[in-house]
């Protein structure tokens, strides 16, 4: 009988596999999914260079699996990892580059459980302004940054819909400013409002930078010369970990700007289901999960059931 292993690609990956790679992207609708499933085979396969690691099989997925362990990764961040990791040998299969049964045997490779859900980090309403306050109001990079920095906080966009706004979605809709028929996560459509707030610090960095047609966010270069085509959701990464570190919060990702705005607009009594429609969750409960939860120790909620019981004192006066 023929040895599967035979059929499999040889240690180090061909080219075909990177190959594969780009076919694993182009299938996947989100441009979320394409960038963290792309950073997550761009890591395997290169950690699969790195060194002798065998025929490309369960074996080697579960050593990869015990690396991304060592490395103290949240088992939510494994498991994007192995799910490329799992669609990557699902393609390599139907492209007669791996066995079928051997595919298969990666796919059962499991994630780790995940318990509890990780909230991530998010600023007071006091960090917030620091931060809006940390770009050089005096330059045309500082005014575009605190403008990012402003729709990330202030209307909880993610960091691939800024980068890809164009003046023309600024509309206004029942008397008041809205970024219109933004397609989002899963190409779900939604209008976001902007708070006057916000469209003020556009306004400035729309002036500055000349911007009245076309890409919103526009490259800055050292001389404050503004480019014409679009900026990409790397640079508004580094923006907010620019400014986050000025300010002292050295980890703070563009995404925890985003859960920022969910619970600022909470604790301001903002409605869950509006919550929801602004960020453009598919469910209550992702939403739910943005604002996450805090045990109210000084006010529990089991100190008032109501229930009282007589006890004889206790011994010494105890």
């Amino acid at each position: 009988m023929r040895d599967p292993a035979s059929a499999l690609v040889p240690p180090r990956p061909p080219a075909e596999l990177a190959g594969l790679a780009a076919l694993v992207l182009d299938s996947l609708p989100s441009p979320h999914s394409r960038r963290a499933y792309g950073q997550a085979l761009t890591d395997f396969l290169g950690w699969y260079a790195a060194g002798p690691r065998g025929p490309f099989r369960r074996t080697v997925v579960h050593q990869y699996r015990a690396v991304l362990e060592q490395k103290g990764l949240a088992p939510s961040s494994i498991n994007v990892r192995l799910a490329a990791v799992r669609k990557l040998a699902a393609e390599a299969a139907a492209n007669g580059l791996l066995a079928p049964e051997l595919a298969a045997g990666i796919a059962a490779v499991k994630g780790l459980a995940v318990r509890g859900v990780r909230i991530g980090n998010w600023l007071t309403r006091a960090q917030v302004r620091e931060l809006l306050n940390a770009p050089d109001w005096s330059t045309v990079k500082g005014l575009r940054d605190r403008a990012i920095l402003g729709l990330l906080a202030g209307c909880g966009l993610r960091r691939s819909e800024i980068a890809s706004l164009t003046v023309d979605r600024l509309a206004q809709r029942e008397g008041r400013w809205v970024l219109v028929d933004l397609s989002g996560k899963g190409r779900r459509v939604r209008s976001v409002p902007v708070p006057a707030w916000v469209k003020a610090l556009i306004d400035r960095w729309m002036e500055a930078g000349a911007v009245a047609q076309g890409p919103l966010f526009r490259p800055v270069n050292k001389r404050g010369v503004v480019g014409g085509g679009a900026i990409t959701a790397k640079v508004i990464w580094w923006v907010v970990r620019e400014y986050a570190s000025r300010i002292g919060v050295p980890n703070l990702a563009p995404h925890d700007l985003r859960r920022t705005c969910a619970k600022l607009c909470r604790s301001a009594g903002g409605d869950l289901e509006q919550i929801q429609f602004l960020l453009g969750h598919a469910s209550i409960q992702t939403t739910e999960r943005y604002l996450g939860s805090r045990q109210n120790l000084a006010h529990a909620v089991n100190d008032h059931l109501g229930i009282e019981i007589e006890s004889p004192p206790l011994r010494g006066g105890r």
